[in-house]
C-alpha cells in the first residue's frame, strides 16, 4: 500500500469543522457576491484554514493573513478541495 495515500474531498466552507486547512476550489454566486469575495481575498487557489464554525451563525477563517468572517450563507457557496489522511 502507498504509505503517502490521501483522499481529496470537496466540500462547502460552512460543513468544514474548526482547524480544517484547505484551499477555495470554487465560487459560485452572482456578479456582486463574487466581487466581494474577490475583494475579501477569497479566490480559486487561496488557502484557507477554519478559525471557528459552531454550525450556527458565521465561520471564521483565515485566509492570507487575515482573520475573515463569512456569512453561513455565502459560505455554502465557497467549495473548498480538503486533504486528509486516510
Amino acid at each position: 500500500m502507498d504509505e503517502d495515500k490521501t483522499e481529496e474531498r470537496i466540500l462547502p466552507l460552512s460543513e468544514l469543522p474548526e482547524g480544517s486547512c484547505g484551499v477555495v476550489h470554487a465560487t459560485y454566486g452572482g456578479r456582486g457576491m463574487l466581487a466581494r469575495l474577490s475583494a475579501m481575498g477569497l479566490t480559486v487557489g487561496a488557502e484557507i484554514t477554519v478559525a471557528q464554525n459552531s454550525f450556527v451563525g458565521p465561520v471564521v477563517v483565515d485566509v492570507r493573513g487575515v482573520r475573515l468572517a463569512i456569512g453561513r450563507g455565502m459560505a455554502t457557496r465557497i467549495m473548498v478541495r480538503v486533504k486528509q489522511a486516510e
